[in-house]
């Protein structure tokens, strides 16, 4: 959805109650009608990500700039899924590169792991667009931190337990956090393994 009327339309159908603002379990649904099944904490992290006013609900200003960030993503699947309906790890690679993503070989392919749900490397783009949501969180996160914009951070335990809790977060019921009791600096790379290592816990219950 790109044109401004459109999504004023789109909005306000979902926007039943006429509140000006919908919430996860409406976007959850909107989602689904356009075969975008998706977890209820991916749903309310998309949510979190363009939240400006922090109120746990989406207005519409907020919902545009969703979309546009959704629109990117779709784009760079569509530009290499060649009619299979599904990329696999190598395109997955190529996608975030587009959209701005650079990981190193282990946290791309930890990510990669963690969001392939069916393990048979075939990212279909529900897939693909719940994995660049929390890299998108991910690098928020960061970003918070590194005010100086130096790609590198340093964290003592409580800032640490911070950034586990907006983890947690993401999927509360999957995520297994242990947190380290030791102050530690960690740059661009090293971070993005440590969310990877968090991440990892989607495997364990």
């Amino acid at each position: 959805m790109e044109n401004s009327t459109v999504l004023r339309e789109w909005f306000a159908r979902v926007d039943s109650a006429n509140t000006g603002s919908i919430t996860a379990p409406q976007l959850k649904n909107a989602l689904a009608v356009g075969n975008l099944d998706f977890p209820i904490s991916v749903v309310q992290q998309m949510i979190r990500m363009y939240d400006f006013d922090r109120n746990g609900t989406m207005s519409f200003e907020e919902f545009v700039a969703l979309n546009k960030f959704l629109l990117k993503v779709q784009q760079a699947f569509s530009d290499r899924e060649r009619g299979r309906g599904y990329i696999v790890p190598d395109d997955v690679h190529e996608a975030l590169v587009k959209i701005g993503f650079s990981l190193d070989s282990p946290a791309f392919y930890t990510v990669c792991e963690s969001f392939d749900k069916k393990k048979k490397g075939m990212f279909r783009l529900d897939d693909f667009i719940s994995l660049c949501i929390f890299l998108q969180s991910a690098r928020n996160l960061f970003n918070s931190f590194d005010t100086a914009k130096q790609g590198r951070v340093s964290l003592d335990l409580n800032q640490f337990v911070f950034c586990s809790k907006c983890l947690i977060q993401y999927d509360m019921n999957l995520l297994f956090i242990t947190v380290l009791h030791i102050p530690i600096n960690v740059n661009g790379h090293l971070i993005k393994k440590i969310l990877g290592w968090l991440i990892r816990g989607k495997k364990t219950k």
